[in-house]
Formats: structure tokens, sequence, C-alpha cells
């Protein structure tokens, strides 16, 4: 069994799914949208964050790299990825903290030690424990099966947050002991899939209906975002209803595109394609959560 990357335990969620929640965010996805936020989820390897803003410029970290994957251009310190081999040297040194490395292997035993910590607020509220990423379906799925068991034994709901890019033999794996799926759709329209996220979304569309055939709850999670997939006419949005209509869905989560993780690009020493991205207005919002409604589906506007 691999233990997979782990970039975040975040506790007390309230957008993951019903109730309190601990939502364990896994480092690895299949998909590159252009409009990600959390671009330290991309890569199923560790990564350095730099925060230049915390840089003094004193070239130390360069100096104690003991791989050499630390140099200074012009004005700038930089990284080469290739060198670095996360032996977290450069964080012993910088007394500015301006560099983290994200992304730790946990035992199954350790993790749950952490999930069994708020059980108060997971019965209180209805809650549970939220497995996200990144892409949590394109992990070693006997090590997410051990956890989503080891919930279900426990008496913690599990909702599994899917882009849907996996193996269905992932998803059948881990069926029993999973309550909801929280499962994103983009885009119908496959040429613009592959242009905005890099894959086809032939898999994701099949594995949906694949899921509802087997019976499994399911709220899909929209991501609306201006020129993408919300336009005058909401061609995508009603392509989406004809897509999920025959299916056994009751609820749907609008989610308006924002650019808050635009920072971390810089961070990682990468460059941020979405800048022409726009949130929809609100009128836009309340017209396709009203065209959702018509069409007999539980919506609301946010996670």
């Amino acid at each position: 069994m691999k233990k997979p990357l782990i970039l975040n335990i975040q506790k007390y969620s309230l957008h993951d799914g019903d109730g309190i929640r601990t939502t364990v965010f896994f480092k690895g996805c299949p998909l590159e949208c252009i409009w990600c936020h959390n671009p330290e989820s991309q890569a199923y390897n560790k990564e350095v964050l730099y925060n230049e803003e915390k840089c003094t410029k004193c070239e130390v970290c360069i100096d104690k790299c003991p791989h050499k994957a630390i140099y200074k251009e012009e004005n700038n310190i930089c990284l080469n990825k290739n060198n670095c081999e996360f032996c977290e040297t450069c964080l012993d040194y910088c007394l500015n903290n301006a560099r983290e490395i994200v992304g730790k292997t946990y035992e199954i035993k350790d993790l749950m030690r952490e999930i069994v910590k708020d059980m108060m607020f997971y019965e209180e509220s209805g809650g549970g424990v939220t497995l996200s990423g990144g892409e949590v379906m394109t992990q070693d799925v006997e090590y997410i099966k051990a956890i989503a068991s080891l919930c279900k034994e426990k008496g913690i709901s599990v909702a599994i947050d899917t882009c849907g890019y996996a193996r269905f033999e992932n998803y059948e794996a881990i069926l029993p002991f999973v309550d909801t799926f929280l499962y994103d759709i983009k885009l119908i329209d496959e040429e613009k899939h592959k242009l905005f996220t890099n894959k086809s979304n032939d898999l994701i569309l099949e594995n949906l209906i694949k899921l509802s055939e087997n019976g499994a709850n399911i709220n899909i999670r929209i991501p609306l975002i201006e020129g993408v997939n919300v336009d005058k006419e909401n061609i995508e949005v009603k392509k989406i209803i004809d897509f999920i209509k025959p299916l056994n869905i009751k609820k749907v989560n609008l989610l308006p595109y924002h650019n808050i993780g635009m920072h971390k690009y810089k961070k990682l020493y990468m460059d941020y394609e979405g800048q022409n991205l726009n949130r929809p207005s609100d009128e836009k919002l309340e017209e396709i959560k009203q065209i959702f409604i018509t069409n007999n589906f539980e919506t609301k506007i946010g996670g």
C-alpha cells in the first residue's frame, strides 16, 4: 500500500458536504483546470512554496542547499526543481519562514487519530469526513478504502469530493463506505473541456452514469465561470441539466469562480492562466439557480 501525499487536514470545514466536517486534501490531480485555486494540489510529488514577500534576499538558503537547487538570477531567488530533493535544509536556515514544503505522508492510524478528534462536532451537526484533493480517487485505492471503512466503523459520515477522472474500479472499491459523492461537472462540450482542463470529459461523464446506476448518493458541484460555462444563453448549463436529469441526482451546488488562490502560483514558480476569467454576476447566478430549481434539483449557490 502506497501512502499518498496529503496537503492539508482542514478542521471545522463547512463547505465540503453536510454539517461540520474534517476535510483531508490529497496531493495530485489529473486535470489542469486553468482556474484551479489550489495549484499546489496538482502535482503528485512534494513541492516548495516560496513567499517572496517574506524573503530578505540574505542568500543563506543558496549557500546551505546541499543539492545546489537554489540560485539567484538578477534580484530573484530561484529554484531548480530538478535538483531539489526536499531535504528541508533551506527551511532550517530561513529565519523568515519564506519557504514551505507541501505534501506529507500519514500512517493510516495517524490520520484516523486526527479525524476522530472532532467526533463531537460530527455527531452534533450531522457532519463527518470529506476526502478531497487534488483528486482523491487517483490515489492508492487501498489506502483510501482503509480510511473510508474505518470511518464507517466508527459511525463517521464519509464524503468523496471528486472530479470524476479516475478508474471506475476505484469508485467501486469504496462505494460501500461512502455516504455522498460531491461530483464536479465543469463542461459537457468535450473540446471546451480539453481546452480548459487539458483532458477529455468522456471518463468523467461515464463514471457519473455508472455511479448513478450503482445507487450512489451524488451531489453535483458546478464551478460557474464567465466565458467558460456561463454565457448569455446558458448553453453549457442547459447541457449539464440535460445530462444529469435522467440520473439519480437531486442536489446541485453552484460554485461561483474566484481567484483567491492566484497568489499561490507565484509561490510555486508557476504562471496563472486564468487572468481573464470572471465571476458571473449575482443576477446571472440567481438566473442559473432558478433554471436548476425549475428542473426539480435542490440547488444552492456555494459549497
